[in-house]
């Protein structure tokens, strides 16, 4: 049994084919259309150290006194909001703030009540996505609808800052950097409230 012959050409009916590069590409990502949100600017007033109680009607005025007592708390922060607030509290700067405390020391303590967090996980709280890195010193739970609870929202900074809204609705409200015997009556309403609070089946599941 003769081997089979060799071929040195290409095999019968198919014709050879010529291969040019096109040379090279340059991919151009369209840039995002959304631009990168501007820091916000604290009030520039120390914590602990002015007892005047100051009004404000603006949310620009609002969202400069949260992040002033955000920056300077160095033990506990405390936040009674409906819905989380996405207009005052989703933003980098508060992030940063709040990272920055979380991650001083291990002690420190931020606590937030809600009554409901649906807007917040389809928005994609920056505070929600927090408290999926560093939820051991950081809660978030939902005020008990079957207990009383107060109509307003408030931020509580140590044990002497303090930033009230009597009508959650509405950007008006006043804030005081000292007012330790107010700051003791609201931290004692937070945490009763605290004590009746759920947790949120929905949330869980944005964390897992």
């Amino acid at each position: 049994m003769s081997d089979a012959p060799e071929h040195d050409t290409p095999l019968s009916g198919l014709a050879e084919i010529e291969f040019q590069s096109p040379g090279r590409f340059a991919v151009h990502n369209p840039e995002s259309e959304l631009p990168a949100p501007q820091p916000w600017e604290p009030a520039a007033i120390v914590l602990g150290s002015d007892d005047t109680v100051q009004p404000f009607d603006h949310p620009d005025s609002a969202r400069s006194h949260a992040l002033s007592l955000m920056q300077q708390a160095r033990r506990t922060l405390c936040l009674y909001t409906p819905d989380m607030e996405s207009w005052l509290y989703h933003h980098s700067s508060i992030q940063e703030a709040c990272t920055r405390f979380l991650l001083e020391h291990p002690r420190n303590q931020l606590r937030i009540l809600t009554l409901e967090t649906s807007r917040a996980i389809k928005e994609g709280h920056r505070l929600l996505n927090l408290n999926r890195r560093l939820s051991s010193n950081f809660q978030i739970r939902r005020i008990n609808p079957n207990h009383p609870n107060e109509v307003c929202a408030f931020l509580l900074a140590d044990t002497a800052g303090m930033l009230v809204r009597p009508e959650p609705q509405k950007p008006v409200g006043y804030v005081c950097y000292n007012a330790p015997r107010k700051v003791r009556q609201l931290q004692a309403l937070f945490d009763q409230t605290w004590n009746t609070s759920l947790v949120d089946p929905n949330l869980r599941s944005f964390l897992l």
